[in-house]
């Protein structure tokens, strides 16, 4: 991998992590397009994932901090209740994680015929957000948090958004806009970071199969994936708010026929 496919590899994966529009659907179609595939640099896919993962930190810091600081309490309030709806909603990618890995890794294979298919479901998805835009809503209740959990574990698939289709469920459950976002930020640094560690472990026990990329272009891919996950995370939010999630769906639709004629083809 050389240092331009990293950092527009980089960028790809900062904007669409948090964007809904599919980080692993535009990373699979960016590498069939600049013919360089991630799965050839191991150590290359950890770091832009923990990159992001760093950005939702920063931009959550507060939230983080505060939750951290009613746990240690040790008193049952609102952050050991956030808390809790936090790991019920990562039960559901755990067992996805667990036990069909490999089914799973066979996903991610360059096959623009399934990314472009799963990008028209992401499409529908968020289309379906435009009947539920003027509703307040609540906070997420446990049976929400599993629900939610559920559309993290499917948005496994190339192509279907995590971020599209966990705040699009929140949103269709009624869970208040920001409240939707913070939680869906937040449900996913776990795993993020719990795959990560994975794949670190599967690198150190064969470093140098697992990476061919130089430590700049690493270097370069991470920053670029740093800088343009604050971006976009800071951009969801407000997107969020003001229900403009209508836009991506035509993107998504846009993007995912071109990805399908272009398989056909």
């Amino acid at each position: 991998m050389g240092l331009l496919e990293a950092i527009i590899l980089g960028i790809i994966q900062g904007l669409t992590e948090f964007l809904p529009v599919s980080s692993s659907g535009h990373l699979e179609i960016g590498a069939v397009l600049l013919n360089a595939h991630t799965s050839e640099s191991l150590l290359f896919s950890v770091l832009v994932h923990a990159a992001t993962a760093l950005s939702t930190i920063i931009v959550f810091r507060k939230d983080i901090a505060s939750i951290f600081k009613g746990i240690f309490t040790f008193k049952w309030n609102d952050s050991y209740d956030f808390a809790a709806k936090i790991i019920i909603s990562m039960i559901p990618i755990g067992i996805v994680g667990v036990f069909f890995e490999k089914q799973v890794a066979s996903f991610f294979t360059g096959n623009l015929l399934l990314v472009g298919s799963m990008l028209l479901v992401t499409s529908v998805l968020l289309a379906f957000t435009q009947t539920v835009k003027n509703q307040q809503g609540g906070p997420v209740s446990y049976w929400q948090a599993i629900i939610i959990g559920i559309a993290q574990a499917i948005a496994i698939l190339p192509g279907i958004s995590r971020a599209g289709s966990t705040i699009a469920t929140a949103l269709l459950l009624g869970v208040n806009k920001e409240k939707a976002a913070r939680f869906s930020f937040l449900m996913v640094l776990i795993p993020i970071l719990g795959a990560s560690l994975l794949k670190v472990l599967d690198y150190i026990e064969a470093p140098a199969a697992a990476n061919q990329t130089s430590g700049f272009v690493l270097f370069m891919g991470f920053i670029m994936a740093f800088v343009a996950g604050l971006f976009a995370c800071k951009a969801m939010i407000k997107i969020v708010k003001e229900g403009k999630l209508i836009y991506f769906s035509i993107y998504c639709a846009i993007v995912g026929s071109i990805a399908i004629i272009s398989q056909l083809i």
